[in-house]
């Protein structure tokens, strides 16, 4: 796929709508009419390269989707401004990650080719050709929507624009309160270039004593607001400006020639070597430290940076004029999250409180047997964000904690929040005598600082601790309790398609289950004994584990659906997923497809796989789905000629989730849970207000309502349904008929949209 252009300009329609958004990439010229010998599919080369999307070239026409939604006129202001900042943070992470990934493999000389036939040079200058296009796009965007905010009377203004009092009693704020916290950094013969740290946002200063002009870099706080109030009025100032324009009292006594903004951005694919003989921590630690010191991969400086500082900033920070981006607007949007607590409810989406699971509704959260008898009489299914984490998952945990009858509990820990529950949770398990065991993964990427101290907090406590497994990350949402009960132990499973983290449990459209099936738990007690022990199994009965069985078992159900095709029997597959990478996965449907398989996948970001190529995919749908909240749940759905199969779990269709990492997805039996899962999945597929179809040449589309048809939003329809499902008399439902004046708590948007690496 060469260069794709962005051309999502939505237009008002008659009756105030915004248009369809569409993402228009052409890709490498691609026949839509591949000639197929029916009579023989193996006659097609699948190995074609044409046949396949470029993995990081996906990965920015979601960013395009996303920031779509900034672009999007039906969205409240607020939202808009909320998306700005969200394709930042997705932007930075791009960069840190997948760029910084590929100028290791263009300075190591690699040349092979991508399954879409690209070298890591061909890929690097496709994304920094790509990547300029959508932050021209948005600058204007932001352009726009401040625009939109001033007309409602919340406005981001110029220094020039206050008044000689505003400007006064700014200059007060900074010299209390902004000052101290300024450390400039002068560059001359006396002192080598300062280090820039990653992300950071710099003014460029030159300054002149009468005979040379010298070049400092400040730094702009992050322990400051971003965007410095004035007074009581919705009236913002950023505070770089500020900081411009009191610049005299930190360079006292020279002239300040020139003052511009520029922004690092430094690789994040800093690895060691897991066969050295040093500890997990001690490596991981020092991935950290040397992280801060990395190659440069990003340079953004503002429009009105001198050709003399733009020169000294390429040459002293090693990158080439191609890896610099000269850019209008904010350099960094994330400021616009703040915008967040204006407390102006017609600028902003309703808000969701996420409500409590109609199982767990009459259940005495003080009383843990109720909870363990709830699920023991029938699997649980609970989906997040619109069912509660606190009351479902650290229910769950906490009954687990303080039961008396319970012996263990063991979790595998991901992602969790800086001020877990979760973990607080298992460390008072430990204190009340329960056998504990913890798989913490010190290997996911940016947040490794934040899993090394609980790691130190678990063991203080005396609990075990397993660090991850060489070779592998380990990504599986799971959790087992170890129950004694009148008739024997009892095993109490939790399989989720996310992490223990109550933070994105509000953002992430996440699923779990929670079972008693005691082929899953056993399989379970396999999988934590291989987290902590030194065995493997190849088997399990019911889980589909990675690396183990995993590959090999959505092989065969892909392919079981293809013999169904073949023999005139009922052949369909749903999957919704984060990314579909996987090239022989690809290729599987591919064959499916052309067998006559009806195969239906939601894939909210990376597909490398091409719909509707004539004789190749033509049965084939790839739908994407951006809104409120971010589409994060795996579920599998195989028809297998009218007994169909339903998995959810935490494993993508990419390589790196199917060979490299353990992880684990369940099958869900119970027709009552088949039933809810299915309205999601059909949810998602009717969506026509935040869904966006795929072409064949790795376009999007963004789906709009026929004429006279009702507006579905899947993420407005299943709200609507966990709001309906709660009993009349629980409080929640008291809450939400006050118009949810008491939520769980606010939503952090900060870390949403970003990649589970």
């Amino acid at each position: 796929m060469s260069q794709e252009e962005v051309s999502d300009d939505p237009t008002t329609s008659d009756d105030g709508d915004v248009g369809t958004g569409t993402d228009t990439g052409t890709g490498t010229a691609v026949d839509t009419h591949v000639a197929v010998d029916l009579d023989d599919p193996g006659a097609v080369d699948l190995d074609d390269p044409s046949l396949y999307l470029n993995r990081e070239l996906s990965e920015l026409a979601f960013q395009r989707r996303v920031l779509h939604e900034a672009l999007d006129e039906r969205n409240p202001l607020v939202e808009r401004a909320k998306f700005l900042a969200i394709v930042t943070r997705n932007m930075d992470e791009f960069f840190m990650k997948r760029v910084g990934g590929l100028k290791q493999q263009m300075d190591a000389g690699v040349t092979e080719l991508t399954p879409d036939g690209r070298t890591p040079d061909e890929q690097w200058d496709a994304i920094l050709e790509a990547s300029r296009a959508l932050f021209s796009r948005q600058a204007d965007c932001y352009a726009d929507v401040r625009a939109a905010l001033a007309a409602e009377g919340v406005r981001i203004v110029d220094w020039d624009d206050l008044s000689a009092g505003e400007q006064a009693d700014l200059a007060d704020y900074f010299e209390q309160s902004v000052l101290p916290t300024l450390t400039p950094l002068t560059f001359d013969p006396a002192h080598p270039f300062p280090f820039i740290s990653n992300l950071s946002l710099s003014l460029a200063v030159l300054t002149s004593d009468g005979s040379d002009v010298k070049f400092s870099r400040v730094k702009i706080p992050r322990n400051r607001p971003r965007l410095v109030p004035l007074g009581d009025d919705a009236r913002y100032v950023r505070l770089e400006h500020v900081i411009e324009a009191n610049l005299d009292r930190l360079f006292p006594n020279v002239e300040v020639v020139d003052t511009s903004l520029f922004r690092v951005t430094r690789n994040a694919e800093v690895r060691r070597n897991e066969e050295v003989a040093e500890g997990l921590i001690d490596r991981i630690e020092d991935v950290l430290r040397q992280r801060r010191f990395a190659t440069v991969v990003r340079l953004e400086v503002s429009a009105d940076t001198p050709d003399r500082v733009r020169d000294l900033l390429v040459e002293q920070l090693g990158v080439s004029e191609r890896e610099v981006f000269t850019l209008d607007g904010l350099l960094d949007y994330t400021a616009l999250f703040s915008l967040a607590d204006l407390g102006r409810s017609e600028l902003t989406l309703e808000p969701w409180s996420p409500q409590v699971h109609p199982r767990f509704a009459g259940v005495d959260p003080e009383d843990p047997d109720e909870l363990f008898a709830e699920i023991r009489e029938k699997d649980v299914l609970v989906h997040h964000p619109y069912h509660s984490f606190s009351t479902t998952v650290q229910s769950f945990l906490d009954a687990a904690a303080s039961d008396p009858d319970v012996l263990a509990i063991k979790a595998a820990i991901y992602r969790t929040a800086s001020d877990s529950k979760v973990i607080e949770s298992l460390i008072e398990a430990a204190k009340n005598g329960k056998q504990v065991a913890v798989m913490v993964e010190l290997k996911a990427r940016f947040d490794e600082e934040n899993n090394l101290r609980w790691v130190k907090r678990l063991e203080e406590e005396g609990i075990h601790v397993a660090y991850g497994t060489i070779g592998l990350k380990t990504h599986s949402k799971t959790a087992l309790v170890v129950r004694e009960e009148d008739d024997g132990v009892q095993l109490y499973s939790h399989v989720a398609t996310g992490n223990y983290h109550s933070e994105t449990a509000k953002t992430y459209t996440d699923l779990g289950l929670l079972t008693t099936d005691r082929d899953i738990g056993q399989d379970l007690v396999k999988l934590f004994n291989f987290f902590t022990g030194h065995s493997l199994h190849e088997s399990y009965r019911k889980l589909l584990v990675a690396p183990e069985n995993m590959r090999r078992e959505f092989t065969r159900l892909v392919r079981r659906e293809a013999d169904h095709a073949r023999q005139g029997k009922e052949a369909k597959v749903v999957v919704k997923m984060n990314s579909l990478e996987d090239p022989e996965m690809v290729e599987e449907l591919y064959r499916a497809s052309m067998a006559g398989v009806d195969i239906d996948l939601v894939v909210r970001g990376i597909c490398r796989l091409r719909p509707g190529l004539a004789g190749v995919s033509e049965t084939i749908d790839v739908s994407s789905i951006v809104g409120r909240f971010l589409e994060h749940s795996r579920v599998f759905y195989f028809a297998n000629d009218g007994d169909p199969e339903y998995y959810i779990g935490s494993a993508d269709w990419m390589t790196r989730n199917l060979d490299r990492r353990v992880e684990a997805v369940t099958p869900v039996e119970d027709p009552d849970l088949r039933e809810e899962l299915q309205f999601v999945l059909d949810a998602a597929r009717e969506d026509n207000r935040k869904r966006w179809a795929m072409a064949a040449d790795g376009s999007y589309e963004q789906v709009r309502p026929a004429e006279g048809e009702p507006v579905r939003s899947s993420h407005q329809r299943l709200m609507e349904r966990a709001r309906a499902a709660v009993p009349d008399d629980h409080p929640t439902s008291v809450i939400q008929a006050h118009g949810g004046a008491k939520r769980e708590s606010s939503v952090d948007f900060t870390d949403v949209f970003t990649d589970d690496s």
